[in-house]
């Protein structure tokens, strides 16, 4: 594999919340305007049909016709990953060639849900994913520790060059790096520890979240203002974070969280059960009314 997988990696990039038609259809049209956004605001690129993008709840059309949409939007001005993980190591593979296929840069996966999830299996699971294709492969490490003796098998898989960490222990995720003797690509996932990861340069090339989506010119900011070692102004904009992190985990209610893209003109949907029901206009309100109090979050034009 060349080197070239990891050229132009570096930065910002959104979790993108998959948007829904009233009818629970994928909504075309509004990809193409939240790929447009994300990219004015300085998005690196985007993570696509993992968590956030409520992947483990569509069909692998649904998310063959995601990668597609995406990779035609972006048009090569920034990165595609795409999730490709479901509870099937035959399914996931199954996608990572439509991930492929459609032109996406990066695969990814969560680590294995519900069947597999000790060591042996899951890296017998990733073995699989990684070969199914020639695209990078980057490992998904989300609501589990980086044990880093262990883990550092992964990287001995083919095509496994990188890792998004959605956790909260960088020193376990600096010592798996330091056991690496090639390159890798190893992204932050928490977005409430944003600065906290990226200040260490050396183990952390960017970020993948769910703010992003929304405020994504905080966080390509705050890339660029750890690039320049701009503390001050950094650590302005992840107290920015932490404050519209509050916000939006405020309730448990997907659409919840989904509803700060229509607070700024970009109407995604409600989530799909069980991760969420429709918002009440009552609790729209409400979260309009927070995400107003905030000051920062821009609307989309």
């Amino acid at each position: 594999m060349s080197d070239k997988a990891f050229e132009n990696m570096s930065g910002a990039y959104a979790a993108m919340y998959t948007p829904f038609t009233a009818e629970g259809k994928i909504d075309e049209a509004m990809i193409e305007r939240q790929v447009e956004f994300g990219i004015a605001n300085g998005l690196r690129g985007f993570y696509l049909t993992g968590s956030t993008g409520e992947g483990m709840l569509m069909s692998y059309e649904e998310r063959k016709l995601v990668y597609e949409r995406v990779v035609k939007a972006c048009a090569g001005r920034t990165k595609t990953i795409a999730h490709v993980g479901t509870i099937s190591a035959d399914e996931s593979a199954r996608l990572a060639r439509a991930a492929a296929d459609a032109g996406c840069d990066w695969a990814s996966s969560i680590w294995p849900v519900f069947y597999g999830r000790a060591f042996d299996c899951a890296y017998d699971y990733y073995r699989r994913l990684s070969e199914a294709t020639d695209l990078p492969f980057m490992v998904y490490a989300f609501g589990a520790d980086i044990v880093p003796d262990r883990d550092a098998k992964l990287f001995d898989l083919r095509n496994v060059r990188g890792m998004k960490y959605t956790g909260h222990s960088v020193w376990n995720a600096a010592r798996l790096r330091n056991r690496l003797n090639k390159e890798t690509a190893f992204f932050a996932g928490a977005d409430e520890q944003a600065l906290c990861s990226m200040s260490m340069k050396d183990v952390f090339c960017g970020c993948i979240g769910t703010s992003q989506n929304s405020v994504p010119h905080v966080f390509s900011e705050l890339c660029d203002c750890v690039n320049r070692n701009n503390l001050a102004r950094a650590s302005e904009l992840q107290g920015q974070i932490v404050r519209f992190v509050e916000v939006i985990l405020a309730r448990s209610n997907g659409s919840w969280h989904k509803a700060s893209m229509r607070y700024i003109g970009l109407d995604c949907g409600s989530a799909r059960a069980p991760n969420g029901w429709p918002l009440t206009d009552a609790e729209y309100r409400e979260l309009a009314a927070a995400l107003d109090k905030l000051g920062f979050v821009k609307k989309a034009i």
